[in-house]
């Protein structure tokens, strides 16, 4: 049995919750809180291996709560209203996460993931509460594992279809199965920028531009990418150029 624990503020949503979760029976509801202090002296008490985890609480928030952990050693669904800080929190690092009002097909996605997969979250979390201060890493997830890299060690990211090539300053290549769409909204703000449909380089490893109907970006790697005509004008002003 997955012994579970549901933390939120709104008794409506933990009921809508334990109605949602009824039809998994491998799935045991052992306790409910409102806040993060009961919810630290419940997991204290039962021991819960799985906590479904509302983002904010009376008395703080859910990373707050799992920022005073001695030990996080439980699996954690947050479940959130729409909040665009939040949601890029659990993007950066990799984690499973369900928008109010619950849907059961997300449900059931997250339930799955947990049921099936091994248990690495442990360093998605410290991800996760590390980037509560200001984003420092993000988690990669390859075919068969999650890379787990700073950001400003990445040099450039190429778009491969539904997949995104990420190449490190160190020389080495991760290949990830998110499209560089995803990669975009997450980056930009921390100083990437999209030069063309297929290319988000850090604008911080940019070795020259040499100017034409376009353009073309050489990087400290030596690679040479093309810039789109349409967003020459975006990126020599993301250049101050």
């Amino acid at each position: 049995m997955i012994r579970t624990l549901i933390v939120d503020d709104e008794d409506i949503a933990r009921q809508s919750l334990a109605t949602l979760l009824k039809p998994y029976h491998e799935v045991e509801i052992v306790g409910e809180a409102t806040g993060v202090a009961g919810a630290k002296q419940l997991i204290n008490q039962i021991h819960p291996d799985l906590v479904f985890l509302d983002v904010q609480l009376t008395d703080g928030t859910g990373f707050d709560l799992l920022a005073g952990m001695n030990e996080i050693n439980f699996r954690v669904i947050f479940v959130s209203a729409y909040d665009h800080f939040a949601i890029n929190a659990f993007k950066f690092s990799a984690i499973d996460y369900l928008l109010k009002p619950l849907s059961p097909a997300d449900l059931t996605q997250a339930m799955e993931k947990i049921l099936s997969s091994g248990n690495n979250q442990p360093a998605r979390l410290k991800v996760l509460l590390g980037n509560r201060s200001g984003v420092e890493k993000i988690a990669l997830p390859s075919s068969d594992e999650i890379i787990f890299v700073k950001i400003q060690e990445i040099l450039r990211c190429e778009s491969d279809n539904n997949y995104t090539f990420f190449f490190l300053h160190s020389g080495e290549r991760i290949l990830v199965s998110r499209t560089l769409k995803e990669y975009e909204e997450l980056l930009e703000p921390l100083g990437f920028f999209r030069v063309h449909k297929s290319h988000l380089i850090n604008l911080q490893y940019i070795r020259k531009y040499k100017r034409g109907e376009g353009g073309t970006v050489t990087m400290e790697d030596g690679s040479q990418i093309e810039v789109s005509r349409r967003r020459k004008d975006d990126f020599l002003r993301a250049l101050n150029a």
